[in-house]
């Protein structure tokens, strides 16, 4: 047994048996140890920031890590967008990350570099395994690290000759430390000042988004008090028979208005919320003035049990209310738009089925008809940074097997993680793509709006326009091995959503909207 074999084994006896990877020269003791382990699951991915996002998905939906396979410090950079998106997350990632070996590092050869300082930015935990008799240890710590609590991305570096040389100790226990408990003095501090508002809100995010937690926060709409849900959120459920909290306003103005007269905001697995961007004249704090704010349970705490005590001290009822199912009756006809498409999404998407959305500008027109589909997961953007609406399902598909994984993209976010097509024919995943294609960063065009630098004149909308060429998505996934039709009206997207969601295995389509 080497240090990469006992890599391995300590990740598969700690319950890690999928390994999204990018390998080089550096990684290839890792490589061959797979044969040897037939319970990891690998996972090649061509580009790491794909292979990133993959774990984030498969993290968020299976509670447990996956690991990467990445290639020295480039590699990490390559991958680091979507580690940033799965940071915000709390998503429990374990990065291996290959390094030269130890005697190796001092020449400073082409590919070296401060591989720890690259990777703290974006880790809860970094540790090198300099010596094959810590591997197994090491990675047992960075299981336990990765769960948190809260939880996150660590990275393992991962020498070449720590994987190489022969070692006796050959794997390792990790453990998962259990959520606190609420503070029961809190909780009905908490519940005093509820009752002394006139206007409270609750804001949830993190697990107090989950099912289980969201059964309790709807105790709390039906007991009088408003719950609001963070704009973006790692994973939660949505459709029929679950609670739908209303979502706080992406846009600083809206959520303030929104809010308006609130007097009381209690955090729930989240913290105070701030406006995705400054912009001049406008508020980055997202708490109306003069309102007074507390936390109920920070990330680190039990939040299904601190939402179910508030709602006992505040005498709610044992239920509250939950959506009912109502699919849209008639087909869309006419214009391909994101709103005939989220119709047509509402109408066919399978109890069970995961929507991973990166649709950015489009995602408004899925989600409305979507409220009272048939109950689904949705993983959203939690971070910010596109490009990862694709890897995301390819995560979420291999966690979940069985289930529908449906992948909601604008075109410019899909350019970027576009590798992620091949992944999915390689693996026959169940996922279906849906790219939203207008042919420009919409989303850009508005915010040079508000931020005040005027229209865009030519220079400016050779930055923003994404048309000339116009990307040929069909040939692009056809090209990948996905079967792939281009929709350019309402009727064509819902018997292509349709039959997608009849059929097993990738399907691509382009939404011409």
């Amino acid at each position: 047994m080497n240090g990469a074999d006992a890599l391995i084994e300590t990740l598969v006896d700690n319950g890690v048996t999928a390994c999204f990877a990018n390998p080089g020269t550096s990684e290839m003791q890792f490589v061959a140890a797979l044969d040897r382990q037939p319970k990891m699951r690998p996972v090649l991915c061509l580009f790491e920031g794909v292979a990133t996002g993959a774990a984030d998905g498969y993290g968020r939906m299976s509670d447990t890590p996956a690991c990467t396979l990445l290639h020295l410090g480039p590699g990490y950079g390559n991958g680091l967008a979507n580690l940033h998106n799965a940071r915000r997350a709390y998503t429990p990632i374990i990065n291996v990350i290959g390094d030269h070996a130890t005697y190796h590092r001092q020449y400073d050869a082409p590919l070296n570099s401060d591989i720890a300082s690259i990777v703290a930015a974006n880790s809860v935990w970094v540790r090198s395994a300099d010596s094959p008799d810590t591997v197994a240890a090491t990675a047992a710590e960075a299981i336990t690290a990765s769960y948190g609590p809260p939880g996150g991305p660590v990275s393992l570096i991962l020498p070449a000759d720590s994987a190489w040389l022969e070692t006796k100790i050959s794997k390792a226990l990790a453990t998962r430390p259990k959520l606190a408990a609420p503070d029961a003095a809190n909780v009905e501090a908490v519940a005093k000042a509820i009752k002394a508002a006139a206007k409270p809100v609750v804001l949830v995010g993190g697990r107090a988004v989950r099912a289980e937690a969201l059964v309790q926060a709807a105790r709390l709409q039906a007991a009088g008090v408003r719950v609001m849900a963070d704009t973006f959120v790692a994973r939660q459920p949505r459709g029929a028979g679950i609670f739908a909290p209303a979502r706080m306003q992406y846009f600083g103005e809206a959520a303030l208005a929104d809010l308006e007269g609130t007097d009381l905001m209690v955090y729930a697995g989240t913290t105070m919320p701030v406006a995705f961007f400054a912009y001049p004249d406008r508020p980055s704090v997202l708490v109306p003035e003069g309102c007074a704010t507390l936390s109920l349970a920070d990330r680190e705490t039990d939040t299904v049990a601190a939402l179910a005590a508030l709602a006992d001290a505040l005498g709610a009822p044992a239920a509250g209310p939950s959506q009912p199912l109502k699919l849209p009756e008639h087909a869309p006809t006419g214009g391909m738009t994101p709103q005939s498409a989220g119709i047509s999404i509402a109408r066919h998407l399978p109890e069970g089925a995961i929507i991973c959305d990166d649709s950015v500008t489009s995602g408004g027109g899925v989600a409305m008809p979507c409220m009272t589909a048939r109950p689904h997961d949705v993983l959203a953007l939690t971070g910010g940074a596109i490009g990862i609406g694709m890897p995301l399902a390819i995560g979420a598909a291999v966690a979940s097997p069985g289930r529908k994984v449906v992948s909601l993209n604008g075109d410019g976010s899909a350019m970027y993680t576009v590798q992620s097509l091949w992944t999915m024919a390689r693996e026959n995943l169940d996922v279906t793509v849906v790219v939203f294609a207008n042919h420009s960063y919409r989303i850009l065009n508005i915010e040079m709006g508000r931020t005040g630098s005027g229209n865009p004149g030519p220079s400016a909308s050779k930055l923003l326009d994404l048309g000339d060429p116009k990307i040929d998505w069909v040939s692009m996934a056809k090209g990948m091995g996905l079967p792939a039709v281009r929709c350019e009206t309402a009727e064509e997207f819902e018997t292509a959503f349709a039959r997608a969601m009849s059929e097993p295995g990738p399907k691509f389509i382009e939404a011409a909207i």
